[in-house]
Order: structure tokens, then sequence, then C-alpha cells
């Protein structure tokens, strides 16, 4: 497994970590595939509930590596990278328990789209979090945006991924987008946190689970995240993609 990415059991919850503070927590192949490893192995586990969080202060998850996930592919090569992130969203989004994000810094892109799959989301407080892949030329690229209409008012969401702003943790609250908000004082203490999910027992959080599924997973919402997926890929080698990878990429 690798080391950017860890999964441990603490007080009768899992904690998916992802630790790669100095590329902001970019989601890398190799990631990709010990992030897969760790959600397994966590489903095996009788937790009460599943936090993923992130190292650092400053960001939560930037999206993906995009020196992995370039420009120069072709529409089936970006289909074929970006599916396997897809089905890991899907597996959040059908944990068995709880899905709890608690977002230690700011979330871009991808890091957005990790967080909306996740049940609940808790953030610290000065943060801020952006759909910015329509000014990148593409969409959504693991579903995310079809998990974001799930979540908050499909006015908002329709929004936010047309405009790609980056919203402040105040303003997503308001939307519904996030469920808290806490002091960089208040972080560090995890068990008076998180101790209203702590608290509460295993077949309880089984059962509220389980009716929360009923609710969001109908109308076909893995093949409606495929199509999200499809359609970023059929984006990935248009010029105004191609153009805005290259200025990051030249920009780093």
């Amino acid at each position: 497994m690798s080391e950017f990415v860890t999964y441990k059991r603490n007080q009768g919850y899992g904690e998916i970590f992802l630790n790669r503070p100095d590329k902001r927590n970019a989601i890398s192949l190799a990631m990709r595939k010990s992030l897969s490893v760790c959600l397994q192995k966590a489903r095996k586990d009788p937790i009460k509930f599943l936090l993923i969080t992130g190292a650092g202060d400053k960001m939560f998850c930037s999206g993906g590596d995009l020196n992995e996930l370039h420009g120069d592919l072709k529409p089936e090569e970006a289909f074929a990278l970006l599916s396997p992130m897809k089905e890991l969203l899907y597996q959040i989004v059908n944990f068995p328990v709880p899905t709890i994000c608690l977002l230690n810094g700011d979330a871009l892109g991808g890091g957005c789209e990790i967080a909306t799959a996740c049940d609940i989301r808790i953030a610290k407080e000065h943060t801020t979090f952006g759909f910015i892949q329509s000014s990148l030329g593409i969409l959504p690229g693991w579903g995310g945006g079809t998990l974001l209409y799930e979540k908050v008012s499909p006015h908002f969401a329709l929004n936010w991924l047309i405009e790609a702003k980056r919203y402040d943790a105040e303003e997503l609250k308001e939307h519904g987008w996030l469920h808290a908000i806490v002091t960089v004082e208040e972080w560090d203490d995890r068990p008076k946190l998180l101790q209203n999910y702590i608290s509460k027992s295993y077949k309880q959080m089984i059962m509220l689970k389980e009716q929360y599924l009923e609710k969001v997973m109908g109308d076909n919402l893995s093949a409606r995240m495929d199509q999200e997926v499809l359609n970023a890929a059929n984006l990935w080698d248009s010029a105004e993609h191609k153009e805005a990878v290259g200025k990051f990429l030249t920009r780093k």
C-alpha cells in the first residue's frame, strides 16, 4: 500500500488519510490504487463510520495529478484513466455506514468530487472549495457533478459547475454543501469534533445509512455518473482543455 494513502481504525470508526501534502494531495494513479485497497479494507471492518481527510492545513485535495491526467490524451485514453476513480467515488457513496469528509484545507476539482461523494462534510474555517473543471475546458471527470445535484439545489449545482467559482466555507454551509465549520482551535480535538458520531452504535449507523441510500441511490446513479465521465473524456482533447493544462504545467 502506498504511504500516500493510509487506513486505520480508531475509536470504532475508520479513517482514510490522503498524505501527499507537497503535491496538494493530488490523486496520482498510485494513490488511486492505494485508495481502492483502503476502501476494501474499511468495508470489511465493523466501523460506525468512515472518515476521509488529508494531510496539511492548506489543501484537502486538489484533484487529479495533471502530470498523469495531462491534456495529450485521446478521449478513450482519458475515459480509461478516469473511470476507475469514478468507481471509487461510487463505492464511497454506497459505503455501508455513513462517510464523513473532514476537510482540513481547500478542495478543488476532483477534491470537491471526493468530498461530495461523502455523506457529511465538515470543514475547517477559512477554507474555500471549487468545482473548477469548466475553467479547464472539461466537466467533472469522476462523476462528482452528478453527485452534486443530489446534495444541493440543482439550481445552485448548475451555476457552480458553470461558474467554476471558489466559494468560501460560510457560503457553502448556507447552500447545504457543508454541514459544519470548525475553528482552528477546535480542529485538533478529534473526540469532541466527532462525539455525535462516535456515540452512536454500529447497528444504528448501518440502519441510518440504509435508509439514506434508499433516498439517494435511485434513478441509475452509477450510470449517470458514467455518462458524466464519458462527457468529460470527450472534451479531453479539446483546444480549451489542452491550453488550460499546458498553462498549469508551465506555471509549475
